[in-house]
């Protein structure tokens, strides 16, 4: 096994997720060269990082189409000999059936599966599910973690278990986020991708209002999530609360992450930089449950859902831009008590 490519062009959180491949692929081949596909953006998180010799990068944005088949190109020339495709979408099929690897690797549910080398299925849960209602939409199926769905594309190539997901920010990224860490600290990342994924800005205020004044606190996000962090910090009576979202890339934030005596976040991508750099977390579901796999990984670890009988939620896998019922009480129903629980555990 000389080359080896990993192809995830998702969002963020689920590349950090499919690092945990390369932890894999590095131990059972430590001798090979191991390339993957990022979208744009995520190419930042594997600066340095001591497992990834080269990064593909796919902007979707501009040029969709054009770039893709110059990424074909490319990796055709490589010639890699084995692509792994961690997602389930047309578009990384033809990169996969095009890459003229040796071993083409992939889930079931990519359209162009029956010209993989390999195909392995794709599940969220193994338990019944209730009549009616998918695996995807039932909080009783039974939690397959994400990374152990990932892990079953190696099957042909190690037997070793499920590595965790890791980043590595180096020295100097530590260095930029000394400046905060003077003092306990607690980072909260209250945007997300999807709107129905956020916790309402009301229990967000609520919550740091109610947190102790020894801790300072840090409004992370990206910095399409500035003007939310304002909002909430606007609103807030209490002192010692910084808004930093924008201010950091994503390796900075891991590291300051890392170092949180706690760290609030959404099921999004923070959560995800929390479990790769294994720290103290409290996961907060909304409209979303930890059963479709994608929960916290985290030693210390929380997490905090609604407490009260919601026949809605879930009402999807990724979220969604509004409340298809116009309450929002997955998120609405959250209260300042159950979010405080956490702090006095750790």
């Amino acid at each position: 096994m000389h080359r080896i490519l990993v192809i995830q062009t998702a969002f963020i959180g689920d590349v950090v997720l499919a690092t945990a491949l390369l932890q894999n692929l590095h131990a059972a081949y430590p001798g090979a060269t191991i390339d993957i596909l990022v979208r744009a953006g995520a190419q930042e998180l594997f600066i340095h990082h001591p497992y990834i010799h080269l990064v593909h990068v796919w902007d979707k944005k501009k040029n969709k189409y054009q770039h893709l088949f110059q990424i074909i190109q490319t990796i055709r020339r490589i010639k890699y000999d084995v692509v792994i495709n961690v997602q389930r979408y047309l578009a990384t099929g033809i990169i996969t059936v095009l890459s003229g690897a040796k071993k083409t690797i992939g889930f079931n549910k990519n359209p162009l599966s029956f010209l993989f080398s390999e195909v392995v299925k794709h599940a969220f849960g193994t338990a019944a599910h209730a009549v009616g209602r998918s695996a995807e939409q039932d909080s009783s199926t039974t939690s397959i973690h994400e990374t152990s769905r990932n892990h079953a594309l190696l099957a042909s190539l190690t037997t070793a278990p499920v590595a965790k997901p890791a980043l590595y920010p180096s020295a100097a990224h530590f260095i930029v986020v000394q400046k905060y860490q003077s003092a306990p600290y607690i980072c909260m990342s209250p945007g997300s991708v999807w709107e129905t994924k956020k916790m309402p800005a009301k229990n967000w205020i609520d919550l740091i209002n109610a947190v102790p004044t020894n801790y300072t606190i840090y409004l992370m996000g990206a910095p399409n999530e500035t003007a939310l962090c304002a909002e909430i910090l606007s609103a807030t009576s209490r002192g010692g609360v910084i808004n930093i979202a924008g201010e950091l890339n994503l390796l900075e934030a891991a590291a300051l992450i890392k170092s949180a005596s706690l760290n609030y976040v959404n099921d999004s991508a923070p959560m995800h930089l929390a479990s790769a750099t294994n720290a103290p977390v409290v996961a907060i579901y909304c409209s979303t449950i930890p059963a479709f796999g994608y929960g916290p990984l985290s030693s210390v670890q929380f997490v905090i859902e609604s407490t009260a009988s919601l026949p809605c939620k879930p009402c999807g896998l990724h979220g969604k831009t509004a409340c298809p019922l116009g309450h929002f009480n997955c998120g609405n129903s959250i209260t300042t008590a159950q979010l405080l629980a956490p702090l006095s555990l750790i």
